[in-house]
């Protein structure tokens, strides 16, 4: 078991929100397969349909044809809504993924937004909360907010206030100096900050000329955005006193350890599901392999990068 954030995992890899965290059928199966604990899918005040499609697509190098190198994605935070979804903690919760933690992220079109979810889902027991401040593709929601020190420290202040469980707050890359968000977050009375979300992104097909996504632009994730996603992990861990959880195009163990190395004390995964859902037991049993032939403790390894001076 580890701890982190006020939360205790079976090991340090999550799946992230917005992958696979829509139903507890769905969640408990990651649990099954490894994952340390799971975020749910951003939860908001009313139910929301999402952009229409397309609303995810894979990018390949080389023209189309090579590896898939990331996934712009567009969807637009479509959930059921606080009053439908404590059913789906529950499932988890009581279920197969008993004694896992499940960490809700929520979302809101301002403070009482936030807090009036959190509160509604609160009967199911989730561990944690995840507030997504840092969506880039649905309008007055998400990175709106989250490039706002100011409501940041706000939205996070009022619902640490209204819960007691850790808040955690995920931030957008999206931003001139993300340690200015991660200082509010954490003077607002965050037990972590979660970095990053995705990045702005578009694709136009060529021989049409029309942008590929439904909402014409969208957020990248993947592997070609894990660079961004450790700069801001070491930023954070250099600025703030409370941890970092790493998230950006982690798919193996190295990538785990270099995010670690730049001050994550644990980490979650989303894209790199879609084509492996052994990925959590793969990445952290390469990371305990690697720390035990290196002679490196887990703690050891937390800001390694910081102390390379």
């Amino acid at each position: 078991m580890y701890q982190t954030a006020g939360v205790t995992l079976r090991n340090p890899t999550l799946l992230a929100a917005g992958i696979l965290g829509t139903t507890g059928a769905s969640m408990a199966r990651m649990l099954q397969k490894g994952a340390g604990g799971v975020v749910t899918k951003s939860i908001g005040p009313v139910p929301v349909y999402g952009h229409p499609n397309p609303s995810m697509i894979a990018l390949n190098a080389d023209g189309g044809k090579g590896r898939v190198i990331g996934y712009l994605n567009a969807m637009g935070l479509p959930n059921p809504s606080y009053d439908d979804f404590c059913q789906e903690i529950d499932f988890v919760k009581n279920g197969t993924g008993a004694g896992a933690p499940v960490i809700a992220s929520v979302f809101g079109a301002g403070t009482e937004d936030f807090v009036a979810v959190a509160k509604g889902l609160l009967p199911s027991r989730p561990d944690a909360f995840e507030l997504n401040v840092s969506c880039p593709h649905a309008k007055g929601y998400g990175a709106d907010i989250g490039s706002q020190p100011c409501q940041v420290e706000e939205v996070t202040a009022a619902v640490k206030n209204a819960v007691d469980v850790p808040v955690w707050v995920k931030l957008t890359p999206n931003v001139q100096n993300i340690k200015d968000i991660g200082k509010a977050a954490q003077a607002g009375g965050a037990d972590a900050v979660v970095a990053i979300n995705t990045i702005r992104g578009m694709a136009i097909d060529i021989h049409s000329g029309w942008p590929v996504l439904g909402n014409r632009s969208g957020g990248l994730s993947g592997p070609s955005i894990k660079p961004a996603a450790v700069k801001c992990v070491y930023d954070l861990y250099e600025a703030l006193d409370i941890p970092v959880i790493g998230v950006g195009g982690i798919s193996c163990y190295e990538d785990m350890i270099e995010m670690m190395m730049a001050g994550a004390s644990a980490v979650q995964i989303g894209s790199a599901v879609y084509e492996n859902e052994n990925v959590f037991k793969d990445v952290w049993t390469g990371a305990e392999n690697f720390m035990k032939e290196n002679g490196y403790g887990f703690d050891e390894l937390i800001g390694l990068a910081h102390r390379r001076k």
